[in-house]
């Protein structure tokens, strides 16, 4: 039986995740989704939508969507629910796992690659991100969760736009697109967006994408081109006022950033998996999300790398094409890394 996608839907306390998710339980849409609520609190996130009555863990909904609220292992409702569907209980073809607006949503990526049982069952489909547009910019400065759902985000959804001017919103997407260059960026408002924004995006794997979005390459390379100005170094005194501005002059050192190697050298396999492992080892609590197509030497094929902190894997991609430039790209999302090291050793496992 094939996996079922999961939806991470994440984002900042009040960002409009749960107004999102209340379009997803009433819509006519004809998909069977079962909603899971890790929280961790006493309520549930909107009672009269899903349930008055607390003994009852999951509850049908009109369109026919399941709700399952969690209040403790996450694991232990993702197999309960697999078992269920499997016994032919209840009907799903979809999750989506809404977590609490300080969550980080690392931990919650991991369980489907840590837990056996989870990973026969289930696979991550993309972490949403809803982004408060009114405010946003003082979550990022004063709080590192808002950083980690943006950085960690496979698509980012603008919410609250009509609050706040286009120059701010502007400022805003710059310093979002700085912190995530990969994740494209949609508006929602009032929680409308069309279902294909966010059911089934594969975003999270690259086999059906093995082609970064060029996109983001060049947002990074415009968002660096002042590094030695708006640099993540703490130690800087006087020449790092500018840091913090006013918000419209769009300077901010937030802690998590993305970086891209590219080269059109291959890769020494040997030397590579060793450099990754040290890295991993390292920094793995640092580094977000990493992932990249690969040129192996020696190989017709590409190679898929992807991980969350210190779960790292690869995959076998589409084959080179006859006339295709093979070269590598990669990116890194993390906090405080040290972008220098990173390059410098990759390019040491370059043939």
């Amino acid at each position: 039986m094939a996996l079922i996608p999961t939806t991470i839907l994440t984002g900042f306390l009040g960002a409009g995740k749960t107004t999102l998710l209340n379009r997803i339980l009433q819509e006519p849409h004809g998909f069977k989704i079962a909603v899971i609520e890790n929280e961790f609190g006493q309520e549930n996130i909107d009672n009269e939508i899903l349930v008055q009555d607390g003994t009852e863990q999951i509850v049908e909904m009109n369109n026919g969507c399941i709700c399952c609220t969690v209040r403790g292992d996450l694991i232990i409702a993702l197999t309960s629910l697999a078992q269920k569907r499997n016994a032919g209980e209840l009907q799903f073809d979809h999750v989506v796992i809404e977590t609490t607006g300080l969550a980080n949503p690392g931990p919650v990526a991991q369980t489907f690659f840590v837990d056996e049982e989870v990973a026969s069952e289930y696979l991550v489909d993309a972490i949403i991100t809803v982004v408060d547009a009114k405010h946003a910019m003082h979550q990022l400065d004063s709080y590192e969760e808002a950083q980690r759902q943006v950085g960690f985000a496979d698509k980012l959804l603008l919410s609250k736009t009509d609050l706040v001017s286009a120059d701010e919103l502007k400022v805003l997407t710059e310093r979002i697109r700085r912190i995530n260059p990969r994740a494209p960026i949609s508006t929602t408002n009032f929680g409308s967006v069309a279902i294909a924004d966010v059911l089934d995006l594969r975003g999270f794997n690259l086999n059906d994408k093995l082609e970064i979005d060029p996109d983001f390459i060049a947002a990074e390379e415009h968002a660096h081109e002042h590094d030695h100005e708006h640099g993540h170094d703490h130690s800087c005194d006087a020449h790092c006022e500018h840091d913090h501005h006013d918000h419209h002059h769009g300077h901010h050192s937030d802690n998590i950033a993305a970086f891209v190697f590219k080269s059109d050298r291959p890769f020494n396999t040997e030397k590579l998996d060793e450099f990754l492992g040290s890295l991993v080892q390292v920094f793995g609590p640092r580094m977000l999300r990493y992932k990249g197509v690969l040129w192996m030497d020696g190989a017709d094929r590409k190679v898929v790398f992807q991980g969350v902190h210190q779960i790292m894997g690869t995959d076998i991609g589409a084959k080179w094409g006859e006339n295709e430039v093979r070269s590598n790209k990669m990116v890194f999302i993390g906090q405080n890394l040290p972008k220098e090291t990173f390059i410098f050793g990759l390019e040491q496992c370059l043939v």
